[in-house]
């Protein structure tokens, strides 16, 4: 038992080590500047979407419905960058991913209603939009120099998308480490009862976690969008479970209460630079998704082997902690 505790303890480490080996074994060239910056660029897509989620689950809630809000911000900015230009667009799409982001909270502190299941059904229903949109297919942008210079490389390794994820997940850390409001997120999800008992707004918590993340959301649709020149209705759908997988990797507990920026971005890395070896080697988007599938699955069972045995008899883990405003009420 001790031994599965260090694992856990530092598995991020761990499997960011054995992946980054692997990886420079199996393929010629892997830890060269430019591939290291085109991993960091793909990390950085899965990472917008991870930041957000973080919080959300270090507060006892989740969303699936990113991948769906990442396709239709990108979908939106596209198609209005020719009637208002680039980058009012640009800040349009954001505020979609912003709108879907207060529909979530605001659904699930209202209805009081499981995240988990909450988020599914509006994750549909945003990735149905977006095929209405667009009647299923893809759609073009209007600049595609802009295109050209956002996905350059700069100092070899930074493009402007994986600066400006590295920047926000500093400031993460420092807001959850530093400031009131970023420990009374881990309260929440710790224990909801007690945070309404001390005083913390516990709605008013759960409904910018989701806010946060649909914007977050929306703002890496809009870049994929700017970098591609492109919005596509199928845009994001494997997104969801490399973003989970990438911050559970990273020491985030679906049950909350327990999760890191710097974690998250140790497990954004490593699911990055494992995405970018098997495109390396041609593997199936489809394995690629087994893998980030098995990986999850790997850490949640080792997550249930180390805190099984201190949790109390006749005690259940939960997926996403059973609604906090439930149980903690609001203030």
């Amino acid at each position: 038992m001790r031994f599965l505790s260090l694992v856990s303890q530092h598995r991020v480490v761990i499997i960011l080590s054995l992946t980054l080996v692997i990886s420079a074994l199996l393929v010629p060239g892997y830890l060269s500047a430019s591939t290291l910056g085109l991993g960091l660029d793909r990390a950085a897509t899965i990472g917008l979407i991870a930041i957000g989620l973080t919080v959300l689950l270090i507060s006892g809630q989740i969303d699936l419905s990113g991948g769906a809000v990442f396709a239709l911000a990108g979908i939106v900015s596209v198609i209005l960058q020719r009637e208002i230009g680039i980058l009012p667009a640009a800040i349009v799409g954001i505020l979609v991913g912003t709108l879907a982001g207060a529909i979530n909270g605001m659904l699930v502190v209202g209805l009081k209603v499981n995240s988990l299941v909450l988020t599914l059904a509006t994750m549909l229903i945003f990735r149905s939009l977006a095929h209405w949109i667009t009647n299923s297919q893809p759609v073009t942008g209007t600049d595609i120099m802009l295109s050209l210079a956002l996905a350059k490389i700069h100092l070899d390794v930074f493009t402007l998308r994986s600066a400006l994820f590295i920047a926000l997940i500093v400031l993460l850390h420092f807001w959850l480490t530093r400031t009131i409001p970023g420990r009374n997120v881990f309260a929440v999800g710790s224990n909801p009862a007690a945070a309404k008992e001390s005083g913390i707004a516990s709605d008013r918590i759960v409904f910018l976690g989701f806010v946060f993340a649909g914007t977050l959301a929306g703002l890496a649709g809009v870049l994929q969008s700017l970098v591609t020149n492109t919005g596509s209705p199928v845009f994001g759908s494997e997104l969801t479970v490399a973003v989970i997988a990438a911050v559970v990797v990273g020491g985030t507990r679906l049950e909350g209460g327990r999760g890191s920026a710097l974690g998250t971005l140790g497990g954004v890395l490593t699911i990055g630079s494992l995405t970018i070896a098997m495109e390396f080697q041609s593997v199936p988007a489809y394995v690629q998704q087994v893998v980030s599938g098995l990986i999850l699955i790997l850490l949640v069972v080792l997550d249930r082997a180390v805190t099984t045995k201190g949790r109390a008899p006749g005690t259940r883990p939960a997926l996403v902690r059973d609604n906090p405003i439930t149980q903690g009420g609001t203030t």
